[in-house]
């Protein structure tokens, strides 16, 4: 994914990549190639039914070789496309090409790696709040929804520019990361991932949950806020080790005019014991709200050289659509009638131009009926995105009250927990009253009566003290009920989501199969076309008396001849 970001001009034009011009799933044909990942290599490539343009990776070999790989994948990148946040790259596609090989379709974007601007130095504090800001939120929803990064670095966070707003965060790889960690693949407890920004239970080998993803990003405001990585070694092992064992070093030992209340953060984000972070992202992003509303108003400057430049042009599309091969072959024609009006062309430069109107015909009919099928898509898609977004929210919603109750449960307990002492306290401190006032009474002493009003006091502590601890353990019984049935309705929110989901992902494979197969058929016309144009064109290129229709005829091509997948729909 990392060539989504800005396009790199030198191997945007590699002419030994065998697979450039190549239709992918019968839909997308690659342009260009943008740039090699630890997953795979990414491509630039157009949707050949509705011209968007995209960018498509390929996964790596090594990667694609074994059935459970590539069903775990699927899943797994499928299960990714259901968080549907803003801050998270959209996926438009997922699947297998005829050869097997995995392909993932995402959406192109020009930007910056957050890796580029931290390795300038510290960000303005208001900068690296407001990108951990957004982090956090796409990350809330992500793991709401069941879904972990797992490898999370500034490599994967991209800075654009969108509606006007600076320092658009966007997350790419969500959810790939475990499929180089599967067990099959290594001996067990071996160590996948950067281990630059690696948690303390995954460089152990461990599972990553949600708090391996708050970890890294306390790596990465720690980096923004001081220019460096908090553990540094050139030894892989020694930086794992580091991640498992050594404290992270204060941010204003780096950078003294840290804020205080930022270091705090960075700080809990980096505890080694997972329950000493913050509970989930839902409370990260409460505290960084906070210290946003603190902070003054500043700007930063964005716009310098490594400011995402503005989205190159594409190419231009290779056809103007099936209505321009009808065209051209009635250029064929007026060129064939100027050089034998007599009607005696020879038989193999009639039957081209026969041919020409007979493909145009087909292909114009394989236009409609793509199209209309690439509506119902789409319509499928519009309908898809619009579940996802609105059981996303839901799920939000209730995820960010299920968080302050279970904050307010722990409070009870530790409050409950301070008064269960003081309660032993008072009923040590009654006990030892009632021991003085029956000793007193014994030997018959004086003021036996303020010893017994002793007690009795002792005793009326102890049982305010109880009547807390019950008032206490009543609340924290009551948030912790609140917070299984907030839990519930999250779960059957995302089981709605997952059956909803694949019953329309089964509905858009379908859909996108049949395309295909459309499509296949399309390119078998745009040979024949090429074909029978190259025909014609051999034979009469060199004619003085069609030489003008011949000129004519090149400017309405981008190619030496149509491209029909170009425009086998021009679709909505």
């Amino acid at each position: 994914m990392e060539a989504t970001k800005q396009p790199q001009t030198s191997r945007s034009s590699q002419p030994t990549d065998a697979m450039l011009g190549k239709v992918v799933a019968g839909r997308y044909r690659l342009e260009a190639r943008l740039g090699e990942g630890g997953m795979g290599i990414v491509y630039r490539a157009r949707h050949v039914l509705i011209d968007r343009v995209v960018a498509l990776k390929l996964i790596r070999p090594d990667l694609r070789g074994e059935t459970h790989l590539r069903a775990w994948m699927l899943r797994e990148a499928r299960a990714a496309n259901r968080v549907d946040h803003a801050h998270i790259i959209d996926i438009h596609d997922i699947g297998e090409t005829e050869d097997g090989e995995l392909y993932l379709v995402m959406e192109l974007i020009v930007g910056t790696a957050l890796s580029a601007e931290v390795a300038k130095g510290p960000m303005p504090i208001a900068r690296a709040v407001d990108i951990l800001e957004q982090m956090c939120a796409a990350l809330a929803r992500a793991h709401d929804l069941g879904v972990v990064h797992r490898d999370l670095k500034s490599d994967n966070i991209l800075l654009t520019v969108r509606g006007g707003r600076k320092d658009f965060v966007k997350i790419l790889d969500f959810g790939l990361a475990a499929l180089a960690r599967d067990p099959r693949l290594a001996p067990k407890g071996a160590v996948f991932g950067t281990p630059e920004y690696m948690s303390p239970e995954q460089a152990r080998g461990e599972d990553a949950g949600p708090q391996s993803d708050l970890y890294a990003l306390g790596i990465l405001f720690f980096e923004m806020l001081t220019g460096q990585l908090p553990f540094k070694s050139p030894d892989r092992e020694t930086l794992l080790e580091m991640q498992r064992s050594q404290p992270a070093p204060r941010p204003r030992s780096i950078k003294p005019d840290v804020s205080p209340a930022a270091e705090s953060i960075a700080l809990r984000l980096l505890e080694k014991d997972p329950r000493k972070r913050y509970q989930d992202a839902h409370h990260l992003q409460e505290e960084l709200k906070t210290l946003q509303r603190s902070l003054p108003s500043q700007q930063w400057d964005v716009q310098g050289e490594s400011a995402p430049a503005a989205p190159p042009p594409p190419p231009p599309a290779q056809s103007d659509g099936v209505l321009e091969w009808a065209n051209r072959a009635s250029l064929f024609a007026r060129m064939v009638s100027r050089v034998y009006p007599a009607g005696n062309a020879p038989p193999e430069v009639l039957q081209a131009l026969e041919q020409t109107w007979v493909l145009a015909a087909r292909a114009s009919r394989l236009e409609g009926e793509v199209a209309s099928q690439n509506r119902k898509i789409e319509a499928l898609e519009r309908r898809d995105r619009a579940l996802r977004a609105e059981i996303g929210r839901k799920v939000e919603e209730l995820a960010h009250e299920e968080s302050r109750v279970l904050r307010d449960a722990s409070a009870a307990h530790e409050e409950a927990t301070r008064l269960r002492e003081l309660t032993a306290q008072a009923e040590r401190a009654a006990e030892a009253a009632r021991q003085q006032a029956e000793v007193a009474e014994r030997q018959g002493a004086g003021h036996v009566r303020t010893y017994w009003e002793r007690v009795g006091a002792a005793m009326a502590s102890m049982e305010l003290r109880r009547e807390q601890l019950r008032e206490l353990e009543a609340k924290a019984a009551q948030r912790e009920a609140a917070a299984r049935d907030l839990r519930k309705q999250i779960e059957d929110l995302r089981g709605q989501l997952g059956r909803y989901a694949e019953a329309l992902e089964e509905d858009l494979a379908s859909g996108r199969e049949r395309v295909a197969v459309r499509v296949r058929e399309g390119l078998g016309f745009e040979k024949s076309y090429a074909d029978v144009s190259t025909t014609l064109i051999n034979h009469l290129k060199g004619k003085a008396e069609c030489r003008d229709l011949y000129q004519e005829l090149l400017s309405t091509q981008h190619q030496p001849y149509p491209q029909v997948s170009a425009q086998v729909s021009r679709g909505p």
